[in-house]
């Protein structure tokens, strides 16, 4: 399975969305460089609050590309870095991947998918009702279905751009599941 990046993104403020950039350089251990969400502990604003001193397993937000053109159909126009993702992809089912699948980017970058972005009401305040959207429950298993991204951390560090290829190596089996973090 392969796939491309669509768009790069990140921010040095805390803001909802993230200005795509012609490459972004991805730090091993850190995330992206120059993103207020790269450190070796947690960055989300809120979770620092109370948990301040564990690893960062969010140091770099991947959302694949096919979620706007689903969005879209429901009148709800979104495009690369807007939801907040460092890394917008092309052709791969990003959803669909076991923890601890590696992602290759470009020619050097790699990156290890740790889980499941927890979307927050920030959705909403950025377009009135997509937070339903990308965050639901099955009524009758109770199950919720997770559709806003994955969170990875930096394995190996490199420059990243828009059209590089992305290689995916799946971990040993048995798989795991994609989980919140």
């Amino acid at each position: 399975m392969t796939g491309r990046v669509a768009a790069v993104s990140r921010n040095e403020v805390y803001s909802f969305s993230k200005p795509n950039r012609d490459s972004v350089t991805l730090l091993a251990g850190l995330g992206v460089e120059g993103d207020v969400h790269a450190g070796e502990t947690i960055r989300h604003q809120f979770r620092m609050t109370y948990e301040p001193d564990l690893p960062n397993l969010r140091q770099v937000h991947l959302m694949h590309e096919e979620l706007f053109k689903e969005l879209a159909l429901k009148g709800f126009e979104v495009s690369a870095g807007q939801l907040g993702e460092n890394i917008t992809t092309r052709g791969v089912d990003l959803l669909g991947l076991p923890t601890g699948a590696l992602l290759h980017l470009g020619e050097q970058a790699v990156i290890e998918v740790t889980g499941l972005r927890n979307p927050c009401s920030k959705i909403n305040r950025f377009r009135k009702g997509l937070l339903a959207e990308v965050f639901t429950m099955d009524p009758v298993s109770g199950d919720f279905t997770f559709k806003s991204g994955v969170m990875a951390v930096v394995r190996r560090g490199g420059t990243v751009r828009p059209d590089d290829a992305i290689g995916i190596e799946l971990p040993r089996l048995p798989h795991h599941p994609l989980e919140r973090v």
